[in-house]
């Protein structure tokens, strides 16, 4: 064993996940190497960097393999609403299969001993029933290219594990929430600081969401966690909230009241289905639910912060954006 610190490679590391965990890792007294795009426009953060011009089938790792310990995965080419691409699958599988697949066949070569794929509970599928959550080792159910393309790494990965003896730990995360958050979280604040009215006021789905900061912790905590090796986790807070909940609590978290209307959820969903907006529709009324009882009890794991402590910290980071 060597007398240094491990030294933890992280791809995305510019990334809303990667950013914060190159931090939290430094942070555990262990060495990060953050991986960032040559293109990315972002300043390299205070520690070693490997800047690389892509994630595919022939990106060259073996600078940056070297005395590396653990490699996490978070780089992706991501989900986005409404992909114009003429075949999504087959650019999500360059990035997300072949890309991943590459980096971990040339960590497993260069004796990495463990290799941590931050996936998406998309593999599991887009929605749950009432009382029956998504389990880890359920069959999978990916019904989008994105969620197929994650499905295709992650058994990859199983096999290269099975052929190489590197350790693969794969974390499936639902929707991730925190300070800086963008996309359709951010524009639900927007709305809520506005204090537009929204007809979301009669939705009783039930929806599991993750912090940042509980997503991070886990992620840590697998590392060196000796019975994370070769397992599958879900992760989120351990709290479910409909979407009228999280719209009335975000909004307490920002100091104000949300302004929601009842309407009838069939209502919402008929009116998307006329627009094409189906996939939104699922988000906000909808149900996903994931079981987290397996994360916990196998690496006796509990999310460090609350519901409400999270949303607070999401809404600070918002409000302080505002003010500038």
């Amino acid at each position: 064993m060597s007398a240094f610190p491990p030294r933890v490679l992280v791809t995305g590391a510019s990334g809303f996940i990667g950013s914060h965990l190159v931090t939290r890792i430094a942070a555990e007294g262990l060495q990060p190497l953050a991986v960032l795009r040559r293109a990315s426009s972002k300043n390299s953060p205070d520690m070693p960097v490997i800047r690389v011009s892509e994630l595919s089938l022939t990106t060259d790792w073996s600078q940056a393999m070297e005395n590396v310990h653990v490699v996490i995965h978070a780089a992706a080419r991501v989900h986005v609403m409404d992909d114009q691409s003429i075949d999504p699958l087959t650019e999500f599988r360059k990035v997300n299969v072949d890309g991943s697949l590459n980096l971990a066949r040339q960590a497993a070569a260069a004796g990495v001993r463990r290799f941590i794929f931050v996936s998406s509970i998309k593999v599991n599928g887009e929605g749950t029933s009432a009382g029956m959550p998504y389990l880890a080792d359920a069959q999978a159910a990916p019904a989008d290219p994105y969620g197929v393309s994650k499905m295709e790494a992650e058994q990859g990965l199983r096999s290269l594990a099975t052929e190489t003896g590197m350790e693969v730990v794969i974390i499936r995360p639902v929707l991730v929430y925190g300070p800086g958050v963008k996309a359709n979280f951010l524009n639900m604040m927007r709305w809520l600081y506005k204090r537009v009215p929204l007809p979301f006021g009669a939705i009783h789905n039930r929806r599991s969401l993750v912090a940042l900061d509980n997503l991070v912790d886990l992620i840590v905590t697998c590392i060196d966690h000796p019975a994370a090796a070769n397992q599958t986790f879900l992760v989120s807070d351990g709290e479910d909230l409909s979407t009228s909940e999280l719209l009335r609590r975000m909004a307490a978290a920002l100091g104000k009241s949300a302004r929601l209307l009842p309407v009838p959820s069939w209502l919402l969903e008929t009116g998307a289905a006329l627009l094409g907006k189906q996939a939104l529709s699922q988000r906000l009324c909808g149900s996903l639910q994931v079981d987290i009882s397996k994360t916990r009890e196998l690496l006796n794991w509990t999310p460090p912060l609350s519901v409400d402590e999270a949303l607070r910290k999401t809404a600070k980071h918002f409000l302080e954006q505002q003010a500038k």
